[in-house]
């Protein structure tokens, strides 16, 4: 039974253009892996981290170069290549798109919800839907035009983001957090707090740059402060014992991580320093999100609405339903693809 794998570079547009404090986006781009093994296909979704300089072509190259031969001719013991995979020496996005696509052969192998192999519920949340950097009358319009969603989050950074929250909070009752992406300062954050405090704004995602490590230990000191939880500055388990000095939580995204086995790690540890952990993405399709789905029972809030964005989505099969998202019923991760994968003979195990 030997082993097969391709990928797929993929461009993911989005509805409408998102705007946060690094700037405009309107598509991005991801890895597909198709594996093929045991007459089974399987798929794994693998996303870049741009603002760390990785693209999808790093990611992709990757794969082909060092992923079929890390997964070898048999996948009799799945688990010992997650081991492998998880200490693959690659681009956490490499690492994010095999873990998957081992995750949904797994399920599949076993004719079965891979959701249900693991124990994890097959609904999770609430989730958010994310307002990007947006005037007061465009973002109180994108959360009556949101899906049922059961929280927003709202990037800030701009120069009316108090008139902006305001806005949105007149429109909704529902748990607000924002997120700065490393865009204010000390001062900015101690002005604004009361006014954050007074429009129930629920915590703030990396408030300052990573490097200012002096401006979060500062904040700690401000009365009535918002929870601060990092992303940027929190990519592995190393990162979540300096996280706990200086913040009361971390986000964790599979692309930082390398896939559900590294998120795992990151989560656990995170919980162990009891920090607050929130489990979200980037804008990906519903494979990755089924992917990271299957770590909802480790998290505090779930931000997994990167598939809410998408023009023309590569893959179906998850639900929302009172602002919680439905895992599906399929074998595998539940999700399949609405058009083919084929395999590539120039980027397949000869």
């Amino acid at each position: 039974m030997d082993l097969s794998l391709s990928v797929h570079r993929v461009s993911l547009r989005l509805t409408e253009t998102v705007r946060s404090s690094r700037g405009e986006i309107d598509s991005v781009d991801t890895c597909v892996v198709a594996l093929t093994h045991g007459g089974v296909v399987a798929y794994g979704e693998g996303t870049p981290v741009e603002y760390d300089g990785v693209t999808a072509e790093d990611v992709a190259r990757a794969i082909e170069s060092g992923g079929p031969d890390l997964l070898g001719h048999d996948l009799g013991d799945p688990r010992a290549a997650l081991d492998r995979v998880e200490r693959w020496d690659a681009p956490a996005g490499a690492r994010m798109a095999l873990d998957g696509a081992l995750h949904d052969w797994i399920g599949k192998a076993a004719r079965r919800p891979t959701w249900n192999v693991l124990g994890t519920p097959r609904e999770i949340g609430p989730t958010v839907y994310t307002i990007g950097i947006a005037s007061p009358g465009e973002a109180a319009r994108a959360v009556r035009d949101a899906p049922p969603v059961g929280a927003f989050k709202v990037k800030v950074g701009g120069s009316d983001d108090i008139e902006v929250l305001a806005a949105v909070r007149r429109a909704t009752p529902l748990p607000i957090r924002i997120d700065a992406n490393e865009a204010w300062d000390l001062d900015l954050a101690r002005a604004l707090t009361p006014r954050l405090r007074a429009l129930g704004i629920q915590l703030i995602e990396q408030p300052f740059p990573r490097a200012a490590i002096d401006d979060y230990h500062r904040y700690r000191e401000v009365p009535g402060r918002l929870p601060v939880v990092l992303d940027e500055g929190c990519t592995d388990v190393a990162s979540v014992h300096a996280a706990g000095r200086h913040s009361d939580g971390v986000v964790v995204k599979l692309c930082k991580a390398g896939g559900v086995r590294g998120a795992r790690r990151v989560m656990e540890a995170a919980r162990r320093a009891g920090l607050t952990v929130l489990l979200s993405c980037m804008c990906e399709s519903e494979l990755a999100i089924s992917q990271a789905a299957l770590l909802a029972p480790l998290a505090d809030h779930i931000d997994l609405d990167g598939h809410l964005y998408l023009r023309e989505p590569p893959f179906r099969g998850l639900g929302l339903e009172d602002g919680r998202i439905v895992l599906g019923k399929a074998p595998g991760l539940g999700v399949t693809p609405r058009a083919a994968f084929p395999p590539d003979p120039d980027r397949r195990r000869p």
